[in-house]
């Protein structure tokens, strides 16, 4: 159950409405889908079209686990820190010689890598946040953000295709008078062109995200002017979010993102954090990373290998 601002647990209807939209989107894929298999689908076997259950019944078992799947995955969900860490530190890391400072989040009570964001509505901290999506009731960040690229392609390919097979039944059957099976193709073909459109411009926007390598969350000025240090060129975007190890899960409160400030870490000028009404000021040093060893909170296999075998040589 999610919790709420303070920590305690939010009623049974707060926890209801998020669930209600992820089990609507099943519930409407199912009944489409079993219309559509029970009369216009039917009606091609039966003269002779075998091709669209053939395409079709893979499409269907392919978007319905992507489904389900994204609505229970972990988005990259980051562990809650500690009360020992102190909030008016300012770590600094540096990604494509560009400086960014982690932010504090006093929820989760640690500094946030890049590109990290507490959900209010998980009440979590993900990584590589991109957005929350109501009809799966779950986060997209760094873990799911492939599968929630499939859940999308694979959603608009099996709306075409189911389209396209309503709308040939309706052509072959022009002459014929209106039955159940013509009134049922027709209440099918009419929410799947509905739905066609919008996730075909869902696909195209996703598709472009990936392109330059920005997230949904960052806005659309994020990178207006400046240079996006993620960015690593369109054909190795794509590459790196397809291909790259998802690394381990930070839920186990063992693997540390807050580790201690080692030989790893240049000290580098003080800065000094704006402090709170009638509080005095307090300077942190910085840390910049060193190219070749990842800073705390970032995937580099290195390190998070590191952190692994530490952890199971103290098991």
């Amino acid at each position: 159950m999610p919790l709420s601002r303070a920590g305690q647990p939010q009623g049974l209807l707060p926890w209801m409405l998020p669930s209600l939209c992820a089990a609507l989107s099943a519930v409407m894929l199912l009944i489409l889908s079993g219309l559509f298999f029970a009369f216009p689908c039917r009606w091609l076997v039966q003269n002779g079209e075998w091709v669209y259950p053939v395409i079709l019944g893979p499409l269907f078992v392919l978007t319905f686990c992507c489904l389900i799947a994204l609505n229970g995955s972990d988005p990259g969900t980051l562990h809650q820190g500690s009360n020992e860490l102190d909030p008016m530190m300012m770590p600094v890391v540096w990604v494509n010689h560009r400086a960014f400072h982690l932010q504090w989040c006093p929820k989760c009570r640690f500094h946030r890598p890049p590109r990290t964001h507490h959900c209010p509505r998980c009440n979590i901290c993900v990584e590589d946040f991109d957005h929350h999506s109501r009809w799966v009731n779950n986060c997209v960040g760094h873990r799911n953000y492939r599968l929630y690229l499939l859940l999308v392609l694979s959603l608009c390919l099996y709306t075409l295709a189911v389209l396209v097979a309503c709308v040939t039944v309706l052509v072959r059957t022009t002459h014929l008078p209106y039955g159940l099976d013509k009134i049922i193709t027709i209440g099918v073909a009419v929410p799947a062109a509905g739905f066609l459109v919008p996730l075909f411009v869902l696909l195209l926007i996703k598709a472009w995200s990936v392109s330059k390598a920005e997230r949904s969350h960052e806005g659309k000025y994020q990178y207006l002017y400046v240079k996006n240090p993620f960015d690593l060129g369109c054909a190795r975007n794509w590459c790196f979010t397809i291909f790259a190890p998802r690394g381990p899960k930070y839920m186990a409160e063992a693997v540390g993102l807050q580790r201690a400030v080692g030989p790893d870490w240049v000290p580098m000028q003080t800065l000094h954090s704006v402090p709170g009404p009638g509080a005095r000021p307090h300077a942190q040093t910085q840390g910049l990373y060193t190219p070749g060893r990842a800073p705390p909170g970032s995937r580099d296999p290195a390190d998070l290998q590191e952190a692994t075998l530490n952890l199971e040589l103290s098991v």
